[in-house]
């Protein structure tokens, strides 16, 4: 039988509102919370270790924590207060997790193929912008997504929300510009900058071979560096009257224009 909170003064509970709330406690503490069931599932799934489930029964049974997981996972039944405290979207599904972070470094970057297509994106600010490239680098399958110069951890609960659990789909590293570009250069990945600066249109060039897709963020772009180590910048083309949009929307066009060509090579 599951153990029951009922008390947001709980120590425990106030322990997961620190890590809900604060990104320094998740980094000390090498966990975070998950909230849906959906992408409690996609974590199993992607081999994340989960410490508990939390559940109100109201509105998760027993039978459907059951159906979830056959792992021996400590369970906590609780009240709607409690569940209230913790749960962070507006919609609701009465289930949480607390699970183990990943190390998401370059060096426990792997790929599965000699040709790897990899999404980078450098200083992305808004979460729900991280949710959506990796929303779209699950779409394409890509083989890894690099942060350049995170601008807060992958833990956070809006980047887990908006990328509606692909967080836990997708390969993803971690590191600033120069090491990512270093890494880049030793694996022998072409490095594809989308920027304004000498930049050709995007569908004229070859993604058929290892390559990096590098975009910036709409206010500022790529840094200098990037620049400087591109293999080609390339363009989409603006037919409107503005000259940028959103990072999610250009990466998945060039994204998806890579996985074309190699679907046609």
């Amino acid at each position: 039988m599951a153990k029951e909170i009922t008390s947001t003064q709980n120590e425990f509970i106030k322990q997961l509102v620190q890590l809900k709330d604060k990104s320094r406690e998740r980094k000390k503490m090498g966990l975070f919370l998950i909230e849906g069931q959906r992408e409690i599932q996609l974590a199993l799934n992607g081999g994340y270790a989960l410490e508990t489930i939390l559940f109100y029964p109201d509105l998760y049974s027993e039978a459907q924590l059951n159906d979830l997981t056959t792992q021996h996972i400590n369970t906590i039944e609780i009240s709607k207060q409690v569940y209230q405290k913790l749960a962070y979207r507006s919609t609701t599904e009465g289930i949480l997790a607390v699970a183990k972070t990943k190390p998401h470094d370059l060096d426990h970057l792997k790929f599965e193929t000699k040709n790897p297509l990899i999404l980078i994106a450098e200083a992305p600010e808004k979460p729900g912008n991280i949710g959506a490239l990796l929303r779209t680098a699950d779409a394409a399958h890509v083989d890894a997504v690099i942060i350049a110069n995170p601008k807060t951890d992958m833990y956070n609960p809006n980047i887990i929300r908006s990328s509606v659990g692909c967080i836990f789909t997708n390969t993803i590293a971690t590191g600033n510009t120069p090491e990512i570009i270093s890494f880049l250069k030793e694996n022998n990945i072409n490095i594809y900058c989308a920027a304004l600066q000498a930049s050709v249109n995007y569908h004229t060039e070859d993604f058929t071979q290892p390559t990096a897709i590098v975009v910036g963020t709409e206010a500022t772009g790529l840094s200098n560096n990037w620049l400087e180590h591109s293999t080609q910048n390339i363009i989409i083309p603006m037919q409107g009257e503005i000259d940028s949009m959103n990072v999610s929307v250009a990466a998945g066009i060039l994204i998806f224009e890579a996985k074309r060509q190699r679907d046609f090579k």
